[in-house]
């Protein structure tokens, strides 16, 4: 096989890679489920990417996860469930229908009218498919209700909390402003603070959750993304942590060698570097 920008030739590759003879084992023994972790982790690394403005890494990451998806699509192929071309047929309907401002008779002057555009197209988008699966004779999707029954379990946890927020803050469940968060962190804080003292693992969780869930409020409320925010966090301490290892190197000293007192005061200068 020739490298080749065709999207046929990628298609045509992953059924080589498959095939029962001559395919790679580690390939052929894959389904959904084993490659389900690689194709959350490569949406992360597209954003990291994104994140550090690598346009090279960002062409190579998308290259991953568009694998993934024709990895998961070969996978149904074989299983008689769908094609990918069935795929790209879905989401071009989709596209389609859910633009009827740009490829239909409606109208939508601003971000708020399309919102409220999508808002009824998947309202009747989600009757159909109940539909759908009623005609073919499967069981009916786990009854959900409420307004934030669309939000769903599966999404990471600070996705989710923001998503959570955002609903209840559509009808007016929502602190004012910022400040009135920064009020309900520190009374987090204080109950972390009694659940620790007292020694109750199961309150320490909830307690602790509580408070991570308050300070992705206070981020959306700052118009703050908390993984983004988080991520940045994480590369500062690294840099930080990188700089007290290289202080000791030059000293001829490994880490398990220095005191948690020369540590710190090397974190400091690391700070004012």
């Amino acid at each position: 096989m020739t490298p080749s920008p065709d999207m046929n030739r990628l298609l045509a590759i992953m059924a080589v890679l498959r095939a029962p003879e001559g395919g790679c084992p580690w390939d052929i023994e894959q389904d959904f489920a084993s490659i389900a972790p690689y194709t959350i982790e490569e949406a992360y690394e597209v954003a990291d990417a994104i994140r550090r403005g690598d346009m090279p890494d960002l062409k190579d990451e998308l290259g991953d996860l568009l694998l993934q998806v024709v990895f998961h699509a070969r996978i149904a192929e074989e299983l008689g469930a769908f094609s990918f071309p069935d795929v790209v047929l879905a989401i071009t309907t989709k596209l389609i229908r859910r633009h009827p401002h740009v490829f239909g008779d409606k109208t939508a002057g601003n971000p708020a009218s399309v919102k409220t555009l999508w808002d009824d197209i998947k309202r009747a988008e989600k009757r159909e498919r109940v539909a759908a699966r009623k005609a073919a004779g499967l069981p009916e999707e786990a009854a959900q209700s409420g307004l934030l029954a669309g939000v769903k379990p599966a999404l990471p946890g600070f996705l989710r909390a923001i998503k959570l927020q955002q609903k209840a803050a559509s009808v007016g469940f929502d602190w004012a402003e910022a400040r009135l968060v920064l009020a309900k962190i520190r009374e987090e804080i204080d109950e972390a603070e009694a659940a620790l003292a007292a020694g109750d693992q199961n309150a320490i969780e909830d307690e602790i959750g509580d408070l991570l869930f308050a300070a992705v409020n206070l981020a959306r409320h700052a118009r703050v993304e908390p993984e983004a925010a988080l991520q940045r966090t994480n590369d500062k301490f690294q840099r930080r942590f990188g700089f007290i290892e290289a202080a000791l190197a030059e000293e001829g000293r490994s880490l398990g060698e220095a005191s948690l007192d020369e540590m710190e005061a090397l974190w400091v200068k690391a700070k004012q570097k």
